[in-house]
């Protein structure tokens, strides 16, 4: 990793844990102090995970769980967390030869033409896909396999990031393979399907969720005529990925598998709610969606801890029942 001299004399790395380039980081004392405060957390989580781990009692999805994921997995242990709560470990298992196979087979041209295109737009800032020696390659195989695997689905862009995240930390093609197969046919089962109407809808719903939780904010945003469709796209498609900072990225990641598509929700509604004084200080259209671009990149979505704190405390119950009632009704919305 490369070093070099701020201008008050300290030394800095400029690539952080992940290989993200900070050389142009707008805030790097607020990362940096942020950074050495959780890194104690992290290591106390360490050990509490550990103990879990090696109990014997293997990890089911059970109040003591989710508990621990809310709190955040160590990433010595992600990858094995993940797996076992998404259920890829067991569909990897239960196909031992499926990706290789993907990988040899005969690929439909217009797909893997598509794919090129968006490999040298994924995390061009980072130094393991800043080349074509780096984990290009990889996440080619990976994105191609998955199309392959759901031709219902195909590609499409967002799926990138995300599995360019996981590569960065997984480090393995085939378990990415199978943790985006379960994303994409569990998870979130309907981001990804033509027409994008799942996604259109989640964005609508969260603009539901606003009204609900706050709704003089919701009215406020209604006024200057942003609509939901503006807030939230590459949110949802990305899973937060190449949108807010990694460590947060995870934290959200930790909690979807085990939790499902209901934490993306939370969290896209925790950030609008968190910055509703700057956002109710917008009177015009344009402004109103600066801010709202902008609040991504504020150290409220740096501090993870206290990000996803607030998205199980301050935004309190949702309810799975009620919040389906409201996705099938913005489902209906985005299809008349």
């Amino acid at each position: 990793m490369g070093e070099r001299k701020d201008t008050d004399n300290t030394l800095r790395s400029q690539v952080d844990g992940y290989g993200f380039d900070r050389s142009h980081d707008p805030n790097p004392e607020v990362y940096d102090e942020f950074m050495a405060e959780y890194l104690s957390v992290l290591a106390r989580r360490a050990s509490r995970w550990k103990e879990l781990l090696s109990s014997g009692t293997g990890i089911v999805k059970n109040s003591k769980v989710k508990r621990f994921c809310r709190k955040g997995i160590p990433n010595e242990h992600r990858k094995s967390v993940w797996m076992l709560l998404s259920g890829a470990e067991e569909k990897m298992k239960m196909n031992p030869k499926a990706y290789k196979l993907l990988l040899i087979n005969q690929k439909d041209k217009s797909i893997v033409e598509t794919i090129e295109l968006d490999l040298h737009r994924t995390f061009p800032e980072n130094i393991y896909f800043s080349t074509k020696d780096g984990l290009r390659n990889s996440l080619s195989n990976v994105l191609v396999a998955l199309s392959h695997y759901n031709p219902d689905k195909g590609y499409s862009q967002g799926l990138n990031f995300i599995a360019g995240l996981l590569l960065l930390v997984v480090k393995d093609e085939e378990s990415v393979f199978w943790l985006m197969d379960c994303m994409i046919k569990d998870l979130i089962p309907d981001f990804y399907s033509p027409g994008m109407e799942a996604v259109k809808a989640e964005q609508e719903l969260l603009g539901e969720v606003i009204k609900w939780k706050d709704p003089s904010l919701y009215e406020h945003i209604e006024s200057v005529g942003v609509q939901w469709c503006l807030v939230g796209t590459k949110w949802f498609m990305c899973l937060f990925a190449d949108v807010l900072p990694t460590e947060t990225v995870l934290r959200v990641w930790d909690c979807l598998f085990n939790e499902g598509s209901k934490v993306l929700l939370r969290v896209a509604a925790m950030l609008i709610l968190q910055n509703k004084e700057r956002l109710m200080a917008c009177n015009s259209f344009t402004s109103m969606v600066n801010e709202i671009q902008t609040i991504i990149k504020n150290p409220w979505s740096l501090n993870c801890h206290l990000l996803m704190k607030n998205c199980f405390k301050k935004l309190g119950s949702f309810p799975s029942a009620r919040i389906e009632r409201m996705r099938q009704a913005c489902l209906v919305r985005v299809g008349e």
